[in-house]
């Protein structure tokens, strides 16, 4: 009879598209704009915790200021009644300092260069003598 349609091959090529095992792949110029969009988001995310960081940061500050000025203001008392305390020279003194050659404010002005140059205060360094030397 006419009314009978065959539709077996129809049925077959639908199966073999859905069945394909072989994956789509991506074109060049879409593989870029992923890599675009994926780097653009772990910068905007490491942007973010960088402003985070600054913010946490200006905070904390903040809050060990308020601290240092609650700890100043007893220690500039402190320091205030130990400078009205006579103190002995001696206390200061650490050895002897022999000058041949110079006087005590070129004396004076080489041990504060040495000691800026080096960063030890000038109280933690000892100097033995301090001999002028005439280039000739």
């Amino acid at each position: 009879m006419g009314l009978l349609i065959d539709l077996t091959p129809a049925v077959e090529s639908v199966s073999d598209a859905t069945t394909s095992s072989e994956p789509e792949v991506a074109s060049i110029s879409e593989a870029l704009s992923y890599a675009g969009f994926t780097i653009a988001i772990v910068f905007g995310v490491l942007l973010l915790i960088f402003i985070c960081i600054k913010i946490a940061g200006a905070i904390f500050s903040g809050v060990s200021k308020a601290e240092n000025s609650k700890k100043a203001a007893p220690a500039a008392a402190e320091q205030t009644a130990v400078a009205a305390k006579p103190e002995k020279e001696e206390e200061f003194s650490s050895g002897t300092l022999r000058l041949k050659g110079c006087d005590e404010k070129t004396a004076a002005m080489i041990m504060a260069i040495v000691s800026d140059n080096t960063g030890i205060p000038l109280s933690e360094l000892v100097f033995k003598s301090i001999t002028l030397v005439d280039n000739e």
